[in-house]
Order: structure tokens, then C-alpha cells, then sequence
């Protein structure tokens, strides 16, 4: 497995370390928590012309489902577990939100982007899929016409799931030009 960490920039966030805190979990989870709120609650990152805005309900522990939604994974709400490598990347989406610009990759570009439509219950909503060129890390941001909700921000583990991405990533840009 290939980790480059840099493949952004070289100013990248520094991930966040369970090791750095002895190993105490609830140590470690308020120094997350306290880098989220620094970037998403005390101030606002920028996301094009776009306000953005965070999904504050459900709320679990006084925390927004935003929060959650970035630092833990599961399909059912109330289930969601933390996710380590999700918890030590925090720092990087407000730091990919920033670097987004709106302008078409190409192959030199370090940040890439592709759109994708989910239908549910609200009917039909874009989601805007930020990624580095190792499509090992991807921050999916909900675009509400007025503003933008930070949806949700994974690791990509797997080969042949950052091959997935990087199919529906060249998909988007045959079937698509600004």
C-alpha cells in the first residue's frame, strides 16, 4: 500500500496521532474534535463563492452530525464507529475545501474533483467529490444551491477501491466539460 501523504502539497495538515496522546482515546478525540470545531465551527472555510454551512442534527455527545460524519463510518446513525485513519485526516478537509477552485483538473493538478447526483427523499442533490491524485483520500461535500454541507471525509484503504474512484473521477470528465 503506497501512502503519500504530500500528494496535495507540501503544506498538508500533519496527521493526528493516537500514539502522540499515550494512547488515551478520550485525550485523543477532544484534540480532534477541538481541530474540528477550530475549522468548522469557530471559523468557516471557503468553498468557492459558496457559504458553508454544517448538518448540526442528529447530534450525538453535543457534536454535530457532521463531526461524526467525518470521523466515523457505518450505515446506521446511531451505529456510526470511529474510524481511526478518518479521526487522524481531520485536519485535511477544510484544507482540500480551501485548495477546491472550481477549475477543470488536468494532469498536473494535485487536487481533483467530480460530481455526483444522489436522488433521495429531497429529491435530486449534487455531490462534489474532492480527492489527491493518489485517490487515497476523498472529502464529499452536499452542494444546496444557497450553500455547501461538508458531508462526509474517508481514508481510501484499498487498491481497488482508489482504482473505483479514480474510474468515476475519468467518467465524470469524458461525460462532462466546464
Amino acid at each position: 500500500m503506497s501512502l503519500n501523504f504530500e500528494s496535495v502539497d507540501d503544506n498538508l495538515p500533519s496527521l493526528i496521532l493516537l500514539s502522540e496522546y499515550g494512547g488515551i482515546w478520550d485525550v485523543y478525540f477532544e484534540t480532534v474534535y477541538s481541530v474540528f470545531e477550530t475549522d468548522f465551527v469557530h471559523s468557516k472555510p471557503k468553498f468557492g463563492t459558496y457559504r458553508v454551512n454544517l448538518k448540526h442534527h442528529p447530534s450525538y455527545d453535543g457534536k454535530s452530525a457532521t463531526f461524526w460524519h467525518m470521523i466515523s463510518e457505518g450505515n446506521i446513525e446511531s451505529e456510526r464507529v470511529p474510524d481511526i485513519r478518518r479521526c487522524e485526516r481531520i485536519g485535511w478537509v477544510k484544507y482540500f475545501m480551501e485548495k477546491f477552485n472550481g477549475d477543470k483538473p488536468d494532469r498536473n493538478s494535485k487536487l481533483l474533483w467530480w460530481i455526483e447526483i444522489r436522488h433521495g427523499r429531497g429529491g435530486r442533490e449534487e455531490r462534489i467529490h474532492l480527492t489527491n491524485s493518489n485517490y487515497d483520500y476523498i472529502v464529499v461535500i452536499a452542494n444546496r444551491k444557497q450553500y455547501v454541507l461538508p458531508w462526509t471525509a474517508f481514508y481510501v484503504e484499498y487498491e481497488h477501491q482508489r482504482r473505483k474512484y479514480k474510474k468515476k473521477f475519468q467518467e465524470y470528465w469524458k461525460n462532462n466539460s466546464l
